[in-house]
């Protein structure tokens, strides 16, 4: 009986660190994304109810945030992160941003994942700096 637990119990902690590796991989798919200016990479990892909240954002909905925040990619340049914190259907990542025009913007970001995709993007600005151009008036 000892045997079959310790198994089930090597196969669960496999199973969470492939979650979590694809999760991250997703991540760094989004930011990768913008760097690229490709918005059918992006779409494709979001879920299609994707929801994302900032402190200028609250919980819009993907046609939302693809002509609120998606223009962005436009001044984006590179985005190096430094910080990844995975859980087994949740991640947080701090990151740097740069624009192109040499500003520098950090933040932290709550991503919560489901079946494969993220669901959710919670972004938290850093201080004295916005993300580049929130595209809300």
């Amino acid at each position: 009986m000892k045997k079959i637990s310790f198994v089930a119990g090597l196969l669960l902690l496999a199973s969470i660190g492939f979650s979590q590796s694809v999760n991250q991989k997703l991540i760094k798919n989004y930011y990768a994304a913008y760097e690229r200016k490709d918005w059918n990479l992006l779409k494709s990892i979001l879920s299609p109810g994707f929801h994302f909240s900032s402190p200028v954002d609250d919980h819009i909905n993907l046609e939302t945030y693809h002509h609120r925040c998606w223009p962005n990619c436009r001044n984006t340049k590179k985005f190096d992160l430094e910080k990844m914190i995975m859980g087994n259907d949740e991640g947080f990542v701090t990151y740097n941003g740069y624009t192109n025009d040499g500003r520098i913007f950090r933040n932290t970001e709550y991503f919560k994942f489901k079946d494969g995709k993220i669901t959710e993007n919670y972004c938290y600005f850093g201080p004295g700096v916005n993300f580049p151009d929130s595209g809300k008036k």
